[in-house]
């Protein structure tokens, strides 16, 4: 065990407009009180890992170095763009929010959990091996897979939270953009399970037709002609006050917000020049466009727009309340949670720019696995 180690990927942005990726061999340490040491066999690229895998790098200069064994990447970084990464820059940083294996070493009072196959929600998990508090951990049921339980927190917890956020704000119903991918597909699920009606934004209408198949009622294509019309009626449908945006950029949330005042507004008995007093909000959770979210003010004075992050309220409801979320990803991990991937490549091939292209490009329906072990 003393002499166990293992290759990890890393990414470093320098101070001269630089990014570099690359294999380094780690030397694992023991896992002390409260940790363990999972074996990694399966870690998902999401669209958050992306962000501190290839940041704000230009992609389009990407080169490959090194070796097959020990392949490397490199990029340019706009200048304009290294002010946004000031605190990260020629830092080495581990990569991979979330990932599944198994368990090949414990600290002294977690010796259980040897053997068993656990997902984990510790960063660095790109990689051959992976230390992990126990407390990051979920027990995967026999005969669950590591590719099953890859995806077991980010997706799941963020669908989840986000039906918490609707109750602890006293909304009844929402509005999800993206809502093609593999989490708008668990929000479809749950939402059903949990009676609360989601208006669903798609680009396409290949993705609109997915979750009609799912079962969802209220699908948008936002490309449509008649979008807006078709938003603002399913919105006074389902009386929906609330959004989660995944995309971020441009005129969306604002389109959005402009809906749900159309509906509100309509139950005033008499006109007033704020608006509708109905409170609409607008959280962003991703960036799917980084280009500036454009606001024209057509929405009255009762709104807000804020960011949103799922690791952020699990902190808020505190261990007990995050505990009782895992409890339930894990009883649904093969149904209601399911993941699904178009490509599964090695910690080398996940280094190769034709790879790293593909996966950036965020496309519904092709998620990528990384298999390190």
């Amino acid at each position: 065990m003393s002499n166990l180690s293992g290759l990890e990927i890393r990414s470093r942005i320098t101070s001269g407009g630089f990014l570099e990726l690359w294999l380094e061999e780690v030397q694992q340490p023991h896992p002390a009180a409260g940790q363990v040491l999972v074996r990694v066999e399966a870690a998902p690229i999401n669209p958050s890992d992306l962000g501190l895998l290839v940041g704000p790098a230009d992609l389009a200069t990407l080169t490959a170095g090194g070796t097959p064994e020990r392949p490397t990447a490199r990029a340019e970084v706009p200048k304009e763009r290294l002010g946004s990464v000031a605190s990260r820059l020629d830092q080495a940083m581990p990569v991979g929010n979330e990932g599944a294996g198994v368990v090949v070493a414990a600290g002294p009072d977690a010796q259980e959990w040897v053997g068993q196959r656990v997902a984990a929600l510790s960063g660095g998990m790109y990689a051959q091996y992976c230390i992990a508090r126990v407390s990051e951990c979920l027990l995967l049921k026999p005969g669950t897979s590591a590719e099953q339980g890859a995806s077991a927190f980010v997706n799941p917890l963020t669908s989840l939270c986000m039906i918490e956020t609707l109750r602890r704000e006293g909304h009844t119903a929402l509005v999800h953009t993206a809502a093609a991918s593999n989490l708008g597909q668990m929000l479809v699920r749950v939402c059903q399970a949990e009676g609360v009606p989601l208006v669903n934004i798609v680009r396409s209408t290949q993705q609109a037709e997915l979750l009609r198949g799912l079962g969802a009622k209220y699908v948008l294509d936002s490309t449509s002609p008649d979008f807006a019309k078709a938003l603002t009626g399913a919105i006074e449908e389902t009386q929906a006050t609330l959004a989660f945006d995944a995309i971020g950029g441009g005129p969306l949330a604002a389109t959005i917000l402009t809906c749900m005042e159309r509906v509100a507004s309509r139950k005033l008995k008499q006109y007033s020049r704020y608006g509708s007093p109905t409170h609409k909000q607008v959280y962003i959770y991703g960036s799917l466009d980084v280009g500036p979210t454009e606001l024209p003010r057509t929405f009255g004075f009762a709104w807000g727009i804020g960011g949103w992050l799922v690791t952020s309220y699990l902190q808020k409801i505190g261990r007990e309340g995050s505990r009782r979320l895992y409890e339930r990803v894990a009883s649904e991990l093969t149904t209601t949670f399911a993941s699904h991937y178009s490509a599964r490549v090695s910690l080398q091939e996940a280094l190769s720019p034709a790879v790293i292209n593909a996966y950036n490009k965020r496309a519904t329906g092709e998620k990528y696995l990384i298999t390190p072990s």
